[in-house]
């Protein structure tokens, strides 16, 4: 007959056991979507029924005003300019599919719109072989690159969309020569040219027009860029609630702030104006984002709306401009769809790069994933590289650390003492505060000194969080063995266990603390905190479990110290 001792212990190993694979089951079933994910080979030639409004505001002021118009083309109020009668569109097969390293772009020749964006460089999903598919219309979604000519003699004024002639409907970029994909349009005496220029190494679009103006009067236009999406996820993406979750919605750059941002549900209480020196403005997603870049010789005027049909434009509209009779007008913008690559943002445009959004501690994030990069190109491993980063950490901290250490080491030291006076002065708690106190002061003991190990790796634990949770660079990029991608969870929670085992490690080697009740739930904080990075991505789980680790053995060598010191002296 076992024991009750050893009865317990195979009860709580296979309670746990079980638990394990419960959650194992869970997160095939449930956790992770493995399904292949699949889409339309080319986008819709039509956005064939508008989606429905969702949460659409009943009592918002001014909600009204940004549902009214039922075209895409921006309000000519942008422009000062009134408003011309809208036409009919075009209804045929007009697509345009252009191929470069970076990108597979798909361009509508009915007002030259970009309708699909595909990444070559980024899969959809880690074991499959298909782009990223990041703008599209079809499939249910709704996001596109728009632009064109507006004002008293704009081409795609009052909604009419020219239809462009184009000499191919498919491009290849090959070599290091930019790819050029001219399309040509005439109407009322002007011959319009829109032209793309790609660069065989960059996600970013040069985007041009020109207008002949062979008419004997001189004309007015200026030109608009904008994106239009609808509010559903990514796609391909589920989001879980557990944790904080990446930004979904616009942003702009303003001359008041340097990052706004424009949550869907406050352009659908408001439209949102402003005027900016060049400036940016796009939609955001976990890793990718898609944005106009203004032109920074023009004080372009910035919009945000929620449209007619449920979905969300915001861009920018450029001066007005002149065109005298025979003469030729020219605009131009750029337009970025790719990865949040903040060395290549930052290139592009002042402020660009936060949209890479490491959150309130982006002080401390940005050199954070700076010497994580470092790291990593130094051992081509970003798990490697995550572990070298810890060890970075624990060496910059080790002064405040190893004076922690050495209070508890004392903490440990006089804990008998403390024990006999808990038990002396057990119905007098005045009396056990003051004796206590008068402990602490005789033997130079600082009770608090001991919690500064668990608070000083908080801040740059909550950054690395987010460093690693926003940095594309970590997207699908594995580890070792089963860890086959740091930006997901462990799919076997081995981290986490593991780095449950250290806190509780750590835990024994630290003296007990305040009152009974305070010393249980203290030893319920490894359970805790292991439940939760169950589910966190596991290059943070990994971090923190080194930490732990590093912990353990400055916690271990440092109160040996205190021990041999004090043992000296007696």
């Amino acid at each position: 007959m076992l024991s009750t001792e050893v009865q317990r212990i195979v009860l709580l190993v296979s309670l746990a056991a079980t638990g394990y694979l419960l959650i194992l089951a869970w997160n095939a079933d449930y956790g992770q979507r493995n399904g292949v994910i699949e889409f339309s080979p080319e986008p819709d030639s039509e956005i064939t029924a508008p989606r429905a409004p969702t949460d659409r505001p009943t009592d918002v002021p001014g909600s009204d005003i940004a549902m009214t118009r039922d075209t895409d083309v921006p309000d000519p109020s942008l422009l000062d300019v009134p408003t011309a009668p809208a036409q009919p569109a075009v209804q045929e097969s007009r697509l345009i599919k252009v191929v470069t390293p970076m990108l597979e772009l798909w361009i509508d020749r009915l007002g030259g719109d970009i309708v699909r964006v595909q990444l070559p460089r980024f899969m959809l999903q880690r074991d499959s072989n298909v782009p990223y598919l990041l703008l599209n219309r079809g499939d249910g979604h709704v996001y596109v690159a728009q632009s064109g000519l507006i004002g008293p003699d704009g081409v795609d004024a009052g909604g009419e969309r020219p239809l462009y002639d184009s000499p191919q409907s498919d491009y290849r970029l090959r070599g290091q020569s930019p790819l050029l994909v001219t399309l040509t349009a005439e109407r009322d005496g002007m011959i319009v040219t829109k032209e793309f220029e790609f660069a065989p190494d960059d996600y970013l679009v040069q985007v041009r027009h020109q207008v002949e103006n062979g008419s004997d009067r001189p004309i007015q236009a200026g030109m608009f860029a904008q994106i239009k999406r609808d509010d559903r996820e990514a796609f391909g993406e589920t989001p879980f609630t557990l944790g904080p979750q990446p930004y979904l919605g616009a942003a702009v750059t303003t001359d008041d702030t340097r990052y706004k941002k424009l949550a869907f549900k406050d352009l659908a209480a408001e439209e949102f104006r402003t005027t900016v020196d060049g400036g940016w403005i796009g939609f955001l997603q976990h890793y990718f984002l898609s944005a106009w870049v203004g032109n920074p010789d023009h004080s372009n005027r910035y919009y945000g709306q929620r449209h007619a049909d449920g979905t969300y434009i915001v861009g920018y509209t450029s001066p007005l401009s002149s065109v005298a009779a025979g003469g030729v007008g020219r605009w131009e913008s750029r337009f970025y769809a790719g990865p949040k690559d903040q060395k290549r943002l930052e290139q592009i445009a002042p402020n660009l790069n936060l949209t890479v959004d490491y959150g309130f501690l982006w002080w401390l994030a940005i050199p954070l994933f700076h010497i994580l990069d470092w790291m990593h190109s130094l051992f081509g491993n970003w798990g490697v590289a995550i572990i070298m980063l810890t060890f970075v950490v624990k060496l910059a901290l080790y002064p405040l650390s190893a004076a922690s250490y050495r209070s508890m080491a004392n903490m440990r030291r006089v804990a008998p003492q403390m024990k006999r006076l808990q038990e002396r002065h057990a119905d007098d708690r005045q009396k056990l505060s003051q004796e206590m106190m008068a402990l602490y002061k005789k033997e130079k003991v600082n009770p608090l000194g001991g919690c500064l190990p668990m608070l000083l790796p908080m801040p740059i634990f909550i950054a690395l969080y987010w460093v690693l949770f926003e940095s594309v660079e970590l997207r699908h990029a594995p580890f070792f063995l089963w860890i086959n991608d740091l930006s997901a969870m462990d799919p076997y929670f081995i981290l986490p266990l593991l780095m449950g085992a250290s806190m509780y490690a750590q835990q024994l080697m630290s003296p007990a603390m305040g009152d009974p009740m305070q010393q249980r739930m203290m030893r319920m904080m490894p359970i805790m905190f292991t439940v939760l990075f169950l589910f966190f991505p596991a290059g943070l789980v990994l971090y923190w479990l080194v930490n732990n680790v590093l912990s353990i053995a400055q916690q271990y060598y440092v109160m040996r110290q205190v021990e041999g010191k004090q043992a000296a002296k007696t």
